[in-house]
């Protein structure tokens, strides 16, 4: 029987879609599995459910000798080495679209806490602080007709684009290649990194993690920004230099910002945490209900695919097919 491996517990509908089809194992852990446990546990698998966390490199393959497939439940996939897998004939899939808007609203809940400064706001009031309505009290940066740059116009980033359109904001943005029908659409026009940085009011990161977008956004970069401007990431750690992010956050060459992701995740400088300007989560962008439990329906579907004879519908590396 087709024999299936999953690193760390996801939504059951998923997992009981697969269980139609061949023999489950689900790590017993809530926790990242350690380097040996993932290596013992994928030995004999025909597929695996990884997580970003999860190294997907030459040791696995060499372990995972029956594997067909390795679909991670995440839309990046900077954790597997594609060509390894490719070389190997094995599939690699994620799990793009389904958590998009999940990712693009969680970008906008950040703008909005650093922007109005809710997380100090929270804190204060819960400290006992609060002792009447005050001019000055927590003042921060309206949204409204503000200038919005979006770094890498991918899904997420467009989906986080369509959301600001209610906000009339001017939107300025960065790919690889200009996007015709999202600039119809929003409005948005196309720019070099220099002039977004220069221009916007807020800046956010939808690239996935490269070696052209690692340390994207360093102190040259940061420089650039207003210092009135705010900076989310909900794309990957190690695009922003955090060392650098620090070090402008401290000295004021930029107002605030708001973090999901880190460069050494779970890692991150300490200074961070010790600073009022920056909202900081744990790496939640897709975690709601709707779109955890959707991308456990599509590793499962990608993986069902296999076991039926077709090319599993988000295939990442796709030059496995000429193998």
């Amino acid at each position: 029987m087709f024999k299936v491996f999953v690193t760390r517990a996801i939504p059951e509908e998923g997992l009981n879609l697969l269980r139609k089809y061949c023999e489950v194992e689900v790590s017993p852990y809530d926790r990242m599995l350690t380097k040996e446990e993932l290596l013992e546990k994928v030995q004999g698998k025909n597929a695996v459910i990884t997580q970003l966390t999860d190294k997907v490199d030459k040791e696995f393959f060499e372990a995972a000798k029956e594997v067909k497939i390795v679909a991670n439940y995440a839309v990046g996939f900077d954790n597997i080495d594609l060509e390894e897998a490719t070389r190997r004939g094995v599939y690699i899939t994620n799990t793009p679209d389904v958590l998009t808007n999940a990712t693009a609203e969680l970008a906008w809940a950040l703008l909005f806490a650093t922007a109005r400064r809710v997380v100090e706001s929270d804190k204060f009031m819960r400290a006992g602080k609060f002792q009447s309505w005050a001019p000055m009290l927590f003042l921060g940066k309206g949204v409204t007709g503000k200038t919005l740059g979006i770094i890498g116009a991918g899904r997420i980033g467009q989906a986080f684009a369509k959301m600001a359109k209610g906000f009339d904001m001017k939107i300025l943005y960065t790919a690889r290649s200009p996007k015709k029908e999202f600039e119809e659409e929003t409005g948005a026009q196309y720019v070099d990194l220099d002039t977004l940085l220069k221009e916007s009011d807020f800046v956010s990161i939808h690239v996935p993690l490269t070696p052209e977008t690692r340390h994207l956004i360093g102190e040259k970069e940061l420089k650039l920004m207003k210092k009135s401007a705010i900076l989310i990431n909900t794309g990957r750690g190690p695009v922003v230099d955090e060392k650098a992010l620090v070090k402008a956050l401290k000295n004021k060459d930029i107002y605030a910002a708001g973090l999901d992701v880190y460069e050494r995740e779970p890692l991150f400088e300490e200074e961070l945490a010790q600073l009022d300007n920056v909202v900081m989560l744990p790496h939640i962008g897709s975690a709601t209900e709707e779109a955890r439990r959707d991308m456990s329906i599509l590793v499962a579907q990608n993986i069902i695919d296999v076991i039926e004879g077709r090319v599993p519908r988000t295939l990442v590396n796709k030059d496995v097919l000429n193998k």
